[in-house]
């Protein structure tokens, strides 16, 4: 058994500054990144959150580059790809963190996106997202939820709210978009990992998504999920 899939139980921080296999905060493309983001001397909270906002941003959100392989989901292919969905950003925001001594840990919750598009809908048969991930980090003596999945433009476009954080309080999804129709719901919680758990995470994927193995076949090249989830659509 995959040792990643056993929810970590301590809260101990010095137990999240270890590279991992997919949170692979010894890679040097994820080293460059965090120095070139957050320079030295930095607090830890003024770190992590220089960092939160790079990853945010400069890595397009993009359910439909979904690639579930080894490789595919360490925190380092987001930089090679320039985009990703959810687990894998939220890996490298926390190997970024700790390249630079920020402790930090992975979450995952189950979220029904009301306002998913019709063709992810079609694709996934259900809005209900399993294992979002999200980063945990230890900033000034508390674990703080960290969301860095949707970009500033992906949320322009899509008329929801972006996320922030300022190192003090949780970032998680907003229940509600700037129309005030319904966005976020959080369903479950999985816990928090000191590595991305792939094989917890495909059993699950694999129980709620009978047309997994065809996703691949079934979204083109030309989707475009920022446009799919606009004002409009």
């Amino acid at each position: 058994m995959d040792a990643t899939m056993q929810t970590t139980n301590t809260n101990d921080p010095s137990a999240y500054l270890a590279p991992g296999r997919f949170v692979d905060s010894d890679h040097p493309a994820v080293i460059a990144f965090a120095r070139r983001v957050a320079e030295s001397g930095l607090t830890p909270r003024e770190t992590a959150v220089k960092l939160y906002y790079a990853v945010r941003d400069e890595f397009l959100y993009d359910p439909y580059h979904f690639d579930t392989s080894v490789e595919g989901l360490k925190a380092s292919h987001v930089i090679a790809a320039g985009r990703g969905f959810c687990v894998p950003k939220a890996a490298l925001l926390a190997a970024a963190a700790r390249a630079l001594g920020v402790p930090a840990r992975l979450g995952y919750a189950d979220v029904r996106n009301h306002l998913t598009s019709k063709r992810l809908y079609d694709m996934m048969g259900t809005d209900l997202f399993v294992f979002h991930g999200y980063t945990d980090l230890w900033v000034d003596g508390q674990w703080l939820k960290a969301t860095p999945a949707f970009n500033r433009s992906l949320c322009e476009k899509a008329g929801i709210h972006p996320l922030e954080f300022d190192g003090s309080a949780d970032s998680v999804f907003h229940e509600f978009d700037v129309s005030g129709r319904r966005h976020m719901e959080y369903v479950n919680d999985h816990g928090t990992y000191a590595d991305l758990p792939r094989d917890a995470l495909l059993a699950a994927w694999g129980a709620h998504y009978k047309t997994l193995a065809d996703w691949g076949q079934t979204v083109d090249s030309g989707a475009d999920f920022a446009q799919e989830v606009g004002p409009s659509s």
